[in-house]
């Protein structure tokens, strides 16, 4: 079978290194290194191969994953060689690529509570070989600091409240559900023992859910009672996390460089590979936010890099309204999309750049999946086969919208708002 037609086989499943998606613009190839880090060489090693065996873009995906795009049939086995040797290829099998997420300062953050990335690590060893998980399903392990994972759209999520204590959460529409807590010794047996259990419900059609946030209140119950949870109150919310600029570390700062939509040239990952050997410990790390971490930078050196940056096109003020925009690669890179959607964003924040600059946020899809933003948006608008977009005030892409509008009456809705309670008011609609 050819790599086009396995690919195609395989839509909807969570594209790799060895099983690659077929696209608008040719395969898609998704690296998922641990933590989201590269050092300098690999990095290095990636943008080579996106250049000579892909198209040269490259995307930071929600998740802190990377992806080649534009590979050809006629590319692709040479590239895989190339990740494979280097050690950046996932292991074989048909489960989760790799099972957990993390924010880029894991191990580093001195607000966290606990050692984030070990806990990830321990979760890894411990749970990794269970058979029957989705290839979607990941756990967020958020270590209580700097930089919140609450809307990235975990199955299970993890965070640490006090330096013992891990609560569990799960997705519900109004937000993470806090099912229970665990002592931080125990925690990496009870991510297993709910992980197993929920993979022995599907194998054993108890359930025919395929996330978490979907399975029935009876058998999530069992989950917690077979992991040993006990009773937890919603911990504290925290701001938002930052998209860009500096972050304090107890070793020197980070500092964190935003991209467009998550959109990354082949050139621009080799200067920030060459910057974190310059300038910091020749590590990158890739961030849920979409863009790239240079962890330990030392002060003496963080105007020459903040103005490097800037001028090779990272966004390294973290008041630019383009921090606002999300949105998925659109067409045509993406087959499935319906529109253009970075463009599209772009041409609405024309229209509400006080909104934006505010602090509201916009996410623009080019299908309903929803794939450059799991959680919910200030506005969020999907495409549609005609053209239109359906209108989501404070929402995700799963939820109903009764608001069918074109670009241009978007803009026209949006252009006299300033604050988001005034954009929630001019979209909401009675689907009486």
């Amino acid at each position: 079978m050819s790599v086009q037609a396995d690919t195609a086989r395989r839509r909807g499943w969570c594209p790799g290194v060895r099983r690659p998606m077929a696209t608008g613009d040719g395969l898609l190839v998704r690296l998922h290194p641990f933590g989201g880090r590269l050092s300098a060489d690999q990095a290095r090693l990636v943008a080579q191969g996106a250049r000579e065996h892909g198209n040269g873009h490259l995307d930071i995906t929600a998740r802190g994953n990377l992806q080649i795009r534009g590979v050809s049939e006629a590319t692709y086995p040479d590239l895989l060689e190339l990740l494979e040797r280097e050690g950046l290829a996932e292991p074989e099998g048909d489960g989760p690529h790799r099972l957990t997420a993390l924010s880029p300062l894991a191990g580093l953050d001195p607000r966290d509570q606990c050692d984030a990335l070990a806990l990830a690590q321990a979760i890894e060893d411990a749970a990794h070989s269970i058979e029957g998980l989705p290839a979607k399903f990941f756990v967020v392990v958020d270590g209580g600091g700097t930089m919140p994972l609450d809307e990235i759209g975990a199955d299970l999520h993890l965070m640490a409240i006090t330096e013992d204590v891990l609560a569990f959460g799960v997705p519900s529409p109004g937000g993470l559900c806090w099912i229970g807590t665990s002592p931080l010794s125990r925690t990496p047996d009870a991510v297993h023992a709910n992980l197993s259990g929920f993979a022995e419900m599907r194998r054993t059609g108890r359930t025919e859910a395929r996330r978490l946030r979907n399975l029935e209140f009876g058998l999530m119950r069992e989950l917690v009672a077979r992991a040993d949870l006990h009773p937890a109150a919603a911990p504290p919310r925290r701001s938002a996390p930052p998209r860009a600029g500096v972050l304090s570390l107890d070793s020197g700062q980070a500092v964190l460089l935003a991209l467009p939509f998550g959109r990354c040239r082949t050139e621009q990952l080799v200067q920030a590979a060459a910057w974190s050997e310059r300038f910091g410990n020749g590590e990158i790390r890739l961030s849920f936010t979409r863009g790239i971490l240079l962890p330990e930078i030392a002060d003496e050196h963080l105007s020459a890099l903040i103005d490097e940056a800037h001028r090779a096109g990272f966004i390294t003020d973290a008041d630019d309204v383009r921090l606002s925009l999300i949105a998925c690669p659109g067409r045509p890179d993406c087959g499935g999309a319906l529109t253009s959607a970075p463009a599209d964003a772009l041409r609405i924040a024309q229209s509400c750049g006080d909104l934006l600059q505010g602090g509201a946020t916009l996410h623009v899809s080019g299908c309903p999946k929803g794939c450059a933003h799991p959680g919910r948006a200030d506005l969020t608008l999907v495409s549609r086969p005609d053209g239109r977009y359906d209108v989501v005030a404070d929402g995700s892409t799963r939820d109903a919208s009764f608001l069918h509008l074109s670009l241009d009456e978007i803009m026209h809705r949006l252009s006299p708002l300033t604050t988001v309670d005034d954009l929630r008011r001019t979209f909401a609609e009675n689907p009486q």
